[in-house]
């Protein structure tokens, strides 16, 4: 798929998927998306958790007993970032933006792979579910679960939500045209 019509398809899906698998071929080429993706300084300070075994996503959609994004899903990408900056070092202040194009990167290839996923960030911010999975995935106490890409082959077929157009959002020169 070229780059323009996978960020023109991408969006954010929540329903059932089928029940094959996701083929870790297919998993470690969303995850490079990832890591290609720039760094503040060039730090590469994003980490990444792919969970594929059934028993593991089992676990996982038991911490996920509201919401049932991750029990629908065939495999997990968990985007970890440093919890803050160590002492003198600005770099890692980056680390929220660093996931954040990370994950960027890997919805679309996710996309244009043909699976679909939504970024679950929120829902790890309450109610205890980040250290939850963090403790799941054996992320150290100096980093964070900051994202979560459930994926899969989605059983039905839906549309980004359209957007506002052009003139509302963008303009050259200054704020307002």
């Amino acid at each position: 798929m070229e780059l323009f019509e996978a960020i023109a398809r991408r969006h954010s899906y929540r329903g059932p998927m089928c029940d094959a698998p996701v083929p870790r071929e297919d998993l470690v080429r969303i995850v490079q998306a990832g890591i290609q993706a720039p760094s503040g300084y060039n730090a590469q300070t994003t980490r990444f958790v792919v969970v594929d075994d059934p028993a593991e996503l089992a676990q996982l959609a038991a911490v996920d007993s509201a919401c049932g994004v991750l029990q629908r899903a065939r495999a997990v990408i968990a985007c970890i970032a440093p919890r803050q900056a160590p002492p003198g070092d600005d770099r890692l202040f980056f680390g929220i933006e660093d996931c954040s194009a990370a994950t960027e990167n890997m919805l679309l290839a996710i996309t244009a792979l043909g699976y679909a996923s939504v970024w679950l960030d929120g829902w790890l911010r309450y109610d205890q579910h980040e250290e939850a999975v963090g403790a799941l995935l054996g992320v150290p106490s100096d980093r964070v679960v900051r994202v979560l890409l459930p994926l899969g082959r989605p059983l039905r077929e839906e549309e980004q939500h359209p957007r506002l157009p052009w003139a509302e959002r963008a303009w050259f020169g200054r704020y307002g045209g």
